[in-house]
């Protein structure tokens, strides 16, 4: 990466008590930018965390940041979310796409413009600088089907939820997750394939409501969106079913802690939403100020210090940026 002239690189420290920022050296900064950060669906859980990230981020070097997104999951609002930061003329567009299509359009007239484009779960997305994933997609989706099957005796019904059928990385992490259930553990059978719940942990909620009742032998679920864990928890207690139903997938323990202190939740794994916004932002600063990254970039965030390059598309990166919470060591996350 290029040295850059303006206040030091981020740094992260414990997880738990919340962002904890290294103390800034003193340098010239050579510009302002104004970098937005649009994510699918703003006010949940996930993305406040983000926000926290990208504000920090813009208060310890000066940039002009800020996020938004739509206040449902809406592909079509967040593409005119987008086309008005482009009329307003920001610097750069950090985007976590709801739909890598519907966005791909506007993405292009945003780089046309001039303007510098970072993505995150968007490992499929043309029209970006740089896309930087928090892992390789398939090896995550593979790690959620080896828990659900362990915890399920590699046996039994199941069924995976995404938040959506346009939701790029949740795809991904389910047809790798299925992919390995069917040759290592032959003996589970998928019921319900790709369930969608859109972001929304009512949905979630309902929709496995209505498979419990089309099969009431279901023994697990996997979640993609972060609400699916929590949704379906609520659902598995109502059902008196803690214990016959292992549930899980992506989420934070501000969201799904209480089912993983009742057991209606068996393990959560996620990524900190505010390390990876602050890394979209590292990213559009170091883009912006005409350096680039390369295979083993090292950003000083925990989980993106040794960036992978992918092979066949070079402008996409992988970090190493999951980790998984249960029941024993969920006091470790305070978000």
């Amino acid at each position: 990466m290029k040295t850059k002239n303006r206040l030091s690189t981020l740094t992260l420290g414990a997880l738990a008590g919340g962002l904890l920022l290294s103390p800034a050296a003193p340098s010239v900064q050579a510009e302002e930018y104004t970098i937005a950060t649009v994510v699918k669906v703003d006010g949940i859980a996930w993305f406040d965390r983000m926000r926290e990230g990208v504000e920090a981020f813009g208060e310890e070097t000066g940039q002009d940041t800020f996020l938004l997104g739509p206040s449902q999951a809406d592909a079509a609002e967040q593409v005119r979310i987008i086309e008005d930061l482009i009329a307003q003329d920001v610097d750069a567009i950090c985007v976590v796409p709801f739909s890598v299509e519907a966005v791909e359009p506007v993405l292009q007239r945003a780089r046309e413009a001039g303007i510098v484009v970072v993505a995150h779960e968007a490992s499929s997305l043309e029209n970006a600088d740089v896309i930087i994933e928090a892992f390789n997609n398939a090896d995550y989706g593979r790690h959620l089907m080896v828990d659900l099957a362990e915890r399920m005796g590699g046996e039994g019904k199941y069924a995976t939820f995404v938040g959506s059928l346009q939701s790029k990385s949740h795809n991904e992490w389910v047809d790798a997750a299925v992919e390995l259930q069917e040759e290592q553990y032959p003996g589970m059978e998928l019921v319900a394939n790709k369930v969608e719940d859109f972001d929304n942990l009512q949905t979630a909620y309902e929709k496995t409501l209505e498979l419990l009742t089309a099969h009431p032998d279901l023994g697990g679920v996997q979640g993609s969106a972060m609400t699916t864990a929590p949704g379906a928890g609520l659902a598995v207690e109502e059902r008196g079913m803690i214990g016959q139903v292992e549930v899980v997938g992506t989420s934070l323990v501000s969201v799904a802690g209480q089912y993983l202190e009742s057991g209606a939740v068996e393990m959560i794994s996620f990524w900190d939403p505010a390390t990876a916004g602050m890394a979209m932002n590292e990213i559009a600063v170091t883009l912006l100020e005409g350096g680039s990254l390369e295979n083993g970039a090292n950003l000083e965030l925990e989980g993106y210090t040794d960036l992978l390059q992918d092979p066949n598309k070079p402008n996409l990166f992988y970090g190493s940026a999951w980790v998984d919470v249960t029941r024993a060591n969920m006091d470790e996350y305070d978000f």
